[in-house]
């Protein structure tokens, strides 16, 4: 696996920009130390121990109310859904359902973790390119509230179950077509969704031929179009482009924006903010679609990605070959963005963190993990100020994604998940214990 080469971004000017890549409302205590929601990093390693993933509560919530009364404002008849897939937590579905919004999901997992979580079910819109018979049952059987039709086999199995199978006083099951409307945004080809060649959705010519058997279906309900293009999407043009490719499919009394606003990771990544991404899509909903359709977005990075903070201990500081390498207790079994998608992240010693007035915020490291690989790499270039064995690292937009790739490379125990609010912490998800790594093995 070859090191990520993602170019190092430029020294920010102060502290405060260092701060503005954190959730909103964090600051520094009087010792220097990071303080996320209220609670000091110090205080928080010293709980919950490291690598943790911390979630500031307030920030999420905020968001969330960000997303949901804009859309509100500008489309009254509109619902935002959570894309899961970005950060798929019970605690984080339950505090997303307390904001009033709806949740897509791409799995049996997903469903059955918004179910427990408390997710009206009619608010769940059910994704994925390859969907089980098990899994659509168990949608159908959940009273799940919008199907996704991504192919001509998901008619064809729904059409069976529904043959078969009654949700909760249903007839029919509602579903939207995915639309494939062949526009590529500025983003990385992994997680690029609406170009030609995508293995989701249908194209323009295949998307009518299932428009025009839906409708002659007894038991699926078409109640319209999705269509989504991607993730990291850091230009408001290309979602223009999507909407205006499915309003030619037709009049429908509702659409699915989908999501795909990125996140600002880096000191010169500018993402259109949340009320820029919703005015260009509802401008161009009030000019295409028809008057009074339902309009439907389904964020995921943008909602969860700022409120998360990964915090790590330094093991080791080696200086070699001209570079200083500043290894942690966690890395690729907790963050595998930089591995798959050369994602670059900054970050800064959470123990002791440069004032305003300190100039340059350090010397440029290498940050890395523990893990026996040569590409298990977090930052490369990263400006840290005297790192040390012992120090504290704080990494900031890790909500979205890194506990969704968590995985136990090397036998690693996945961390916990810690909700920080008022300057009280609580766990949400707890750390993987050796007993937890060897749970399923069988004699």
């Amino acid at each position: 696996m070859a090191v990520p080469t993602t170019p190092a971004a430029s020294a920010p000017p102060s502290s405060d920009a260092l701060l503005g890549l954190f959730p909103p409302g964090t600051t520094t205590a009087p010792d220097g130390g990071l303080r996320i929601g209220g609670c000091h990093a110090a205080e928080l390693a010293a709980r919950h121990g490291t690598p943790a993933l911390l979630i500031d509560e307030g920030a999420l919530r905020d968001r969330a109310g960000r997303y949901a009364d804009g859309l509100a404002a500008r489309r009254p008849d509109s619902m935002v859904a959570f894309a899961s897939k970005a950060f798929p937590c019970t605690a984080v579905y339950r505090l997303l359902a307390e904001e009033g919004l709806g949740v897509d999901v791409a799995s049996g997992g997903e469903l059955a973790l918004a179910l427990a979580a408390g997710t009206d079910p009619a608010k769940l819109i059910v994704h994925g390119n390859a969907k089980s018979e098990s899994y659509l049952r168990a949608a159908v059987e959940a009273g799940a509230g919008l199907v996704v039709i991504d192919n001509f086999d998901d008619i064809d199995r729904l059409e069976h179950l529904m043959a078969e199978t009654r949700g909760p006083g249903r007839r029919e099951q509602p579903v939207l077509v995915r639309v494939t409307p062949d526009v590529r945004p500025d983003t990385h080809e992994a997680v690029s969704t609406g170009q030609r060649g995508s293995k989701f959705g249908l194209l323009v010519p295949q998307a009518r031929e299932a428009i025009a058997r839906l409708r002659g279906s007894a038991r699926l309900r078409l109640d319209g179009l999705h269509v989504h293009i991607g993730s990291q999407i850091l230009d408001t043009e290309p979602f223009v482009r999507a909407v205006a490719a499915v309003a030619e499919l037709g009049r429908f009394p509702m659409y699915d924006l989908g999501g795909g606003l990125g996140a600002r990771y880096t000191y010169d990544d500018r993402p259109p903010t949340v009320e820029a991404y919703l005015d260009a899509l509802t401008g161009a909903a009030d000019e295409l679609l028809p008057a009074g359709s339902r309009v439907i977005i389904e964020p995921g990075r943008s909602m969860v990605a700022e409120a998360g903070v990964s915090l790590y201990r330094v093991v080791t500081v080696k200086r070699s070959g001209g570079e200083t390498f500043v290894a942690v207790d966690g890395g690729m079994g907790d963050n595998l963005e930089v591995s798959l998608y050369g994602q670059r992240f900054e970050a800064t010693v959470a123990n002791r963190v440069p004032a305003a007035a300190d100039g340059p915020l350090g010397e440029r490291c290498r940050v890395v993990g523990r893990h026996c690989e040569s590409g298990d790499v977090l930052s490369t270039g990263v400006l840290l100020q005297d790192p040390r064995p012992g120090d504290l690292i704080a990494v900031p937009a890790t909500g979205a994604y890194t506990y969704s790739l968590a995985n136990n490379y090397n036998a690693a125990r996945r961390p916990p998940v810690v909700f920080c609010r008022d300057g009280r912490s609580r766990p949400v998800v707890r750390r993987e214990t050796y007993a937890d790594l060897m749970r399923r093995d069988l004699p």
